[in-house]
């Protein structure tokens, strides 16, 4: 197999093989947002003013440092923390003037232990609107064919009647994914997702999620630690400096999709990652210089 891929200026995304969509109108939108915890001489910054933008549709992976906010990113345009200066928009509007449909995937697949792998994945759908005013009506027909297909697109068809302890870390993290996505959200929220799984069943879950996204082209933002997941996952890699964090680096993958497993082997995928260590690296210790002509600082 004969491929290039690049870390590049995002200008030419629009160009790129994997049809990303344009950034004209982003769909979340960062704005001078900082966070600061505490007070007066006490007081911690978490989150540097930062700037970000990714558009609908957009597959965006964040990576750094522990501890230099990516998380803390996902938390406000979630709307669970607000931001201590700057604005957070999602849609187009504030984040929490409106409601917005969001999935979200942590590292511990957080299934109820009570409820079948069916039960999980409808859950939200006996929640959010305007899923739940039909549930009564519906969650015996379409919400459980819904279900059902979304199981068996992630390989699980059969296992609906199972209990969680039933199944593997990888199913388990499987149905996370269908519970995060069955209520067609705006936005799907990736936190370590498959951080603590082995390897193997980690690398058949970047295909399972390369394929949802293909599929379903929700928009979403991961945060990882594993720098070839984030290089075979993401349209862009934002990389953050250490605390008080701030986006380095925007750039682009410039590859073809589907992507194959094997081209995490390819010179040209390891030259990204070694990369993406490389000014990580630089990033703990707050010494990175200049980007490199396949990067580019946010402005």
């Amino acid at each position: 197999m004969t491929a290039e891929m690049t870390l590049r200026a995002s200008a030419p995304l629009a160009s790129a093989q994997a049809a990303v969509p344009s950034r004209t109108r982003p769909l979340v939108a960062l704005e001078d947002v900082a966070v600061r915890f505490g007070r007066g001489e006490h007081a911690v910054t978490a989150l540097a003013a930062t700037r970000l933008a990714i558009a609908a549709g957009d597959f965006v992976s964040l990576v750094g440092p522990s501890g230099c906010g990516k998380s803390t990113i996902l938390r406000l345009v979630a709307g669970l923390l607000p931001p201590s200066s700057g604005t957070v928009i999602v849609a187009g509007r504030e984040v929490g003037a409106a409601p917005v449909r969001i999935g979200m995937a942590y590292q511990n697949a957080t299934l109820l232990p009570w409820l079948t792998v069916r039960q999980n994945v409808m859950l939200p759908l006996k929640i959010v609107e305007p899923f739940r005013s039909g549930w009564r009506r519906k969650r015996r027909s379409e919400y459980r064919d819904r279900a059902e297909a979304l199981l068996a697109q992630v390989g699980l068809s059969g296992f609906g009647d199972k209990y969680p302890w039933q199944l593997s870390g990888g199913m388990q993290q499987r149905t996370n994914l269908c519970r995060a996505l069955i209520h067609e959200p705006d936005l799907l929220l990736l936190d370590e997702p498959f951080g603590a799984l082995d390897q193997f069943t980690r690398e058949e879950l970047w295909a399972t999620m390369q394929e949802l996204w293909l599929t379903k082209r929700t928009t979403v933002l991961l945060v990882t630690h594993d720098l070839r997941e984030a290089a075979y996952l993401g349209n862009r890699i934002c990389v953050m400096s250490a605390r008080p964090g701030r986006i380095l680096e925007d750039c682009a993958v410039a590859f073809p999709r589907p992507r194959p497993m094997d081209v995490v082997y390819e010179p040209e995928f390891v030259a990204i990652t070694q990369r993406l260590r490389a000014l990580i690296v630089g990033a703990r210790t707050n010494a990175t210089g200049p980007g490199s002509a396949g990067c580019h600082a946010p402005e």
